[in-house]
């Protein structure tokens, strides 16, 4: 199976969280050691191998647990990821968690409100389903290629 790797800048930040998480639990570690380890589940030798395979351009990057803004049918939300696969070509399935339900329904007589979505955006941030006036069903704000 081909996968392709993270930008250096996201996996150093992987590296940096892994760290944070480790002593969070009283398990320090350095940098040095969280790089390697970061290799490691990469499948590379060691950080050299791996910065080497790597590119510099920054690549779209959700994680789960990672904070979004943007809108949902016209309505701004914010939320979290909750579940991430990556597809071919630069397509991402995503399902986001917004902090507040969202009411889909434009009608005055009754509501219907979403906590949760699932869709596949592209690497604008944008899903390739419209609504009947032409808008993305989801935009991800600009700023969300920088995991939190």
């Amino acid at each position: 199976m081909d996968i392709s790797l993270p930008s250096r800048a996201a996996l150093k930040a992987q590296a940096k969280r892994l760290r944070s998480g480790l002593a969070d639990t009283g398990q320090p570690i350095s940098h040095a050691q969280a790089l390697e380890a970061v290799a490691h589940q990469w499948g590379a030798r060691d950080w050299n191998t791996l910065h080497a395979q790597a590119r510099d351009a920054p690549q779209p990057q959700f994680t789960p647990s990672q904070r979004v803004t943007g809108l949902y049918l016209g309505h701004r939300f914010a939320g979290k990821v909750k579940a991430v696969n990556a597809k071919t070509a630069g397509f991402w399935s995503l399902t986001l968690v917004f902090d507040e339900p969202i009411d889909v329904v434009t009608s005055e007589y009754f509501s219907s409100f979403r906590r949760q979505v699932s869709c596949t955006v592209g690497s604008d941030g944008k899903t390739a389903e419209k609504t009947s006036d032409g808008q993305p069903h989801v935009v991800i704000d600009t700023h969300w290629s920088h995991p939190n």
